[in-house]
C-alpha cells in the first residue's frame, strides 16, 4: 500500500472517530441528565412535572409548565424579531453591499456574537426595560417577555446572519446569471432563485439561532422578571401577553441549582431533560422540513 493511500485511509479513520466521539458526548450528556432526574420522574410523576404550573420546592410542588411556556414564548418572540433582521442582513452582505461596506458591516455583525450575555442583560436592564415600562398598561414593570425577546433577537442575529450569508454565497453563480438572462430583476432573482436554492443552509442557521435562544440563561434572568408564573395578557389586548413576567427553563436551573438537594435537585435535572427534549424536537422538525422541501423540489 502506497504512502498516499495510507494517508487517505488515516484521515478517513480520524474523521470517522471524530464523528463517533461527538455522538458519544451527546449521548453521555443525555444519559447523565436523565439518570440524575430519575428520582424526580418516579417520586413526583411525569404529569405533575410537565402539566402543573406551580413551582414551590419548599412545599414539594415541582410543576414546570409555566417555565416551558416562558421558554417557548420568549424564543418565539426572539425568532419573530430576529430572523427577518438576520436574513435581511445576510442578503445585504451576500448580494447587495459593495466590498467597502461589507468590510465594515460584517465584522460589526460578527462582533455581536462575541459580546458576553451578561452585557446584553445589562443593556436590557438599563435601556430596554425603562422603555418597555413606558407602555401604560396596569401591571407592566418593564421586565418581561418583550424585553427578553428583544435582547434575545439581537443575540441570535449574528449566528443566523453568518450561516445564512454562507448559504446564499454557496448558491452557484450560474443560477443568478440564468435568472437575469431570462429578464428577472435583481430582487426577483434574490427572492425567487437565490433564497429558495439556499434554503437548507438558511433553515440550519435559524435552527442554530433557536437553539441559542432556548439555551440562553444569564441575559434572560436579568430582563425577563424571573417570576415563576404562567405568562398571561395584562389586559384584554392579547399582545400584552409579552409584557408579562416569566421564567425560563434555563433560568430556573441556574437560579436554584447552587442550593438544591435531594428531590429538588433531581427536579432541576428533570427540567434539563425537558430542555434537552425541546431542542431535539426543534432539530427533528427542521430536518423534516428540509427533507420535505428537497422531496418537493425533486418531484418537480
Amino acid at each position: 500500500m502506497s504512502a498516499r493511500m495510507i494517508a487517505d485511509k488515516s484521515v478517513k479513520n480520524i474523521l470517522f472517530a471524530s464523528a463517533i466521539i461527538a455522538i458519544i458526548i451527546v449521548l453521555a450528556i443525555g444519559f447523565f441528565i436523565f439518570r440524575e432526574s430519575l428520582q424526580a420522574w418516579s417520586e413526583i410523576g411525569i404529569g405533575e412535572i410537565l402539566f402543573k404550573s406551580v413551582w414551590r420546592p419548599g412545599q414539594d410542588q415541582y410543576g414546570i409548565l409555566a417555565m416551558i411556556v416562558g421558554s417557548v414564548a420568549v424564543t418565539f418572540g426572539a425568532v419573530l424579531l430576529g430572523v427577518p433582521l438576520a436574513l435581511g442582513c445576510a442578503v445585504f452582505l451576500a448580494e447587495i453591499a459593495p466590498a467597502g461596506v461589507q468590510a465594515v458591516v460584517r465584522p460589526a455583525v460578527q462582533l455581536l456574537a462575541g459580546i458576553p450575555s451578561v452585557v446584553y442583560g445589562l443593556f436590557g436592564m438599563v435601556i430596554l426595560v425603562p422603555l418597555v415600562r413606558k407602555i401604560e398598561i396596569p401591571g407592566n414593570s418593564g421586565y418581561g417577555l418583550l424585553a427578553a425577546s428583544i435582547v434575545l433577537a439581537v443575540m441570535i442575529l449574528p449566528t443566523i446572519a453568518s450561516v445564512a450569508e454562507d448559504a446564499i454565497r454557496a448558491v452557484p453563480e450560474n443560477y443568478r446569471h440564468g435568472s437575469l438572462a431570462l429578464g428577472a430583476t435583481k430582487w426577483q432573482t434574490i427572492t425567487q432563485v437565490v433564497l429558495p436554492a439556499g434554503r437548507s443552509g438558511i433553515i440550519a442557521g435559524v435552527i442554530l439561532g433557536v437553539g441559542r435562544a432556548l439555551g440562553e440563561t444569564m441575559a434572560m434572568i436579568m430582563v425577563i422578571g424571573n417570576s415563576v408564573i404562567m405568562p398571561s395578557p395584562l389586559s384584554s389586548n392579547f399582545l400584552t401577553f409579552f409584557l408579562s413576567q416569566a421564567r425560563t427553563l434555563t433560568g430556573n436551573i441556574a437560579v436554584e441549582i447552587s442550593y438544591a438537594t435531594g428531590i429538588h435537585e433531581s427536579a432541576l435535572f428533570a427540567t434539563g431533560v425537558v430542555l434537552f427534549g425541546l431542542i431535539m424536537i426543534v432539530n427533528a422538525t427542521a430536518r423534516w422540513i428540509i427533507r420535505g422541501q428537497n422531496g418537493s423540489v425533486k418531484a418537480k
